[in-house]
């Protein structure tokens, strides 16, 4: 069976089981407290090598990186959500890529400057909560564009595209990021995160946060 490796306040875990979920796909999922260096375990370094988390152990066949792993889930089921077309294919490519370069990366430092600095004893770092902010301000006005004339971000259609997206967004709440400035974002946003696919996962990512915390 298909073991993913994660945690639930990692949104690239997060990411690979919304993938997983969105396509139906049968697995097994294994929670790693970094925080209780689970992910130092000589048995998880064989699965990843840097003990980070996602990975997945797929009947044998060990990958880690995010986006490699949800590529090749998608893999398995090629139809809309990640067709065989190579154009259609390189279309949402670049947005999952857009995604998690740019705007994963922008709320990834807000988030552990306004969260998960506390957990690991660090101190906040302002000029790179003040980057994160300044880039989520840069890039999602593309992202916004882009969902304010079509349904989804590449085509009328969920592809992997949203999935990436949707992870990348999740911490808002939590790091209080606003999306009032990106109404036809946050529409989207909110729609996607009632399908049956994100709420077997979390109700919310401010929920895992809190159940952490608890």
């Amino acid at each position: 069976m298909l073991k993913i490796y994660g945690m639930n306040i990692s949104s690239p875990a997060n990411k690979v089981r919304y993938t997983a979920e969105a396509l139906d796909l049968d697995y097994e999922f294994n929670q790693i407290n970094l925080a209780m260096g689970e992910g130092q375990k000589p048995e998880y370094l064989t699965i990843h090598p840097l003990g980070k988390v996602p990975a997945i152990d797929d009947n044998g066949f060990r990958l880690f990186e995010s986006d490699a792993i949800c590529r090749y889930l998608a893999g398995k089921k090629v139809g809309d959500f990640y067709p065989a077309d190579l154009k259609e294919r390189a279309l949402i490519d670049q947005w999952a890529d857009y995604a998690t370069s740019h705007i994963m990366n922008a709320v990834s430092k807000i988030l552990f400057n306004k969260v998960f600095y506390k957990f690991v004893g660090a101190e906040v770092d302002t000029r790179s909560l003040n980057e994160g902010e300044q880039w989520f301000q840069k890039y999602m006005p593309v992202i916004e564009a882009e969902l304010s004339k079509s349904s989804n971000l590449a085509g009328d259609k969920m592809t992997l595209a949203d999935i990436h997206l949707l992870a990348a967004l999740d911490p808002c709440e939590t790091a209080e990021i606003s999306l009032v400035d990106f109404p036809a974002t946050s529409k989207w946003r909110n729609e996607l995160i009632e399908r049956k696919f994100y709420q077997a996962v979390h109700s919310s990512f401010l929920d895992s946060i809190k159940a952490l915390s608890a």
